[in-house]
């Protein structure tokens, strides 16, 4: 098949993960006999700095004509501040609402060679293979923000169609797993959330009465999401708890670096990126872990481009790899010895050949 593949590097980390990514991709290509065409473009700080904008016009048209959108990580403490007017994150949440990205699905999968570089306990770990799906363009991020001196606010809002939409996301996700699906609210507390609640127990109840569910508030989630994730199946959330929640999520595979994500909307163009952030103490080092952002080239090829059994070959390769003993700084025991980043990429496309 022949494919426009739109690289956003970003900033920090985010270059070196993202070659990662186009290598493994060209080298799927090239296995499978596909034309994989790529376009670099700038966003976030990288933007800023040669355009004064986090997201130029010229990257809108490219993510626009693209089958699908790779991006690395945006940000830094060079754009950060109470003085700054424009930060690299607005180019990435602009990004989101102009492909019309609203379901964000972060897999959780814990490989058996990975349970020592975990700081939970080994019989917690076995088995854990859940999916995160987060709402992606509501909520308290999106939402009207104030600042004064002395007072400053963020709205968060949800609206009927919204939840209803992720909801069914994630349960048809749920349909074709384990059939469980976890909604995670403040209920308590929120109003977003009790809307949240009473749109997916009807929704649930209308279209998918044969799913178990289970509700929980976000505290409790983040507890239970340590002392059983075994348990765990689908579990679909708002937009800031589900970020901070993957977040927890990725120690029980050891290491931030290893998660991947897809953002999908109504069409089958997707933004595919690592959650591991643009890690600018690291960044220029060689060092940083590229299981995430290859395991997000791997989504992309499953979700934006149909290709399912390239998709399984790259996971595989990544799992293959660390079997063999390949680790980077990142998940690497005490003893043992870790690998760049350009390093760990050559064992996973051996792998591949």
């Amino acid at each position: 098949m022949e494919a426009l593949i739109t690289l956003l590097p970003g900033d920090g980390i985010g270059p070196e993960v993202t070659a990662a990514a186009h290598r493994v991709l060209k080298t799927v290509a090239d296995i499978h006999g596909h034309t994989f065409t790529f376009d670099v473009r700038l966003i976030g700080g990288a933007a800023i700095d040669k355009t004064r904008n986090p997201l130029p016009a010229d990257t809108v048209a490219s993510c626009m004509e693209s089958s699908a959108v790779f991006l690395g990580a945006v940000g830094g403490p060079r754009w950060s501040g109470p003085h700054v007017s424009v930060r690299p994150e607005k180019g990435l949440l602009e990004l989101r609402s102009v492909l019309g990205v609203y379901a964000n699905l972060r897999p959780v999968l814990v490989i058996d060679e990975l349970i020592d570089a975990s700081p939970l306990k080994p019989e917690y770990l076995s088995g854990v293979d859940l999916i995160v799906v987060r709402e992606l363009t509501g909520g308290i991020y999106f939402g009207k923000k104030t600042r004064d001196e002395t007072l400053a606010t963020d709205l968060c809002t949800y609206h009927t169609h919204e939840i209803e939409r992720i909801v069914r996301v994630a349960a048809k996700l749920a349909t074709g797993r384990r059939g469980k699906l976890c909604s995670v609210d403040k209920a308590n507390v929120l109003e977003t959330s009790r809307l949240w609640r009473d749109v997916t127990d009807k929704t649930i109840a209308r279209e998918f009465p044969d799913i178990e569910v289970e509700t929980l508030l976000v505290d409790a989630a983040a507890m239970h999401l340590l002392s059983r994730p075994k348990d765990f199946d689908v579990i679909v959330t708002e937009n800031m708890f589900g970020d901070i929640l993957t977040d927890e999520a990725s120690m029980l595979t050891g290491s931030l670096g290893m998660l991947p994500s897809a953002s999908l909307g109504d069409s089958a163009r997707g933004l595919f990126e690592p959650i591991h952030g643009s890690a600018p103490d690291i960044a220029g080092k060689d060092i940083a872990n590229p299981c995430g952002a290859i395991a997000s080239a791997a989504l992309l090829l499953r979700h934006s481009l149909g290709l399912a059994s390239e998709a399984d070959m790259v996971e595989g390769a990544i799992r293959k790899a660390i079997q063999a003993g390949a680790r980077t700084a990142d998940i690497a025991t005490a003893e043992g010895t870790s690998l760049s980043t350009t390093a760990m990429t050559d064992l996973i496309i051996d792998q591949l050949n």
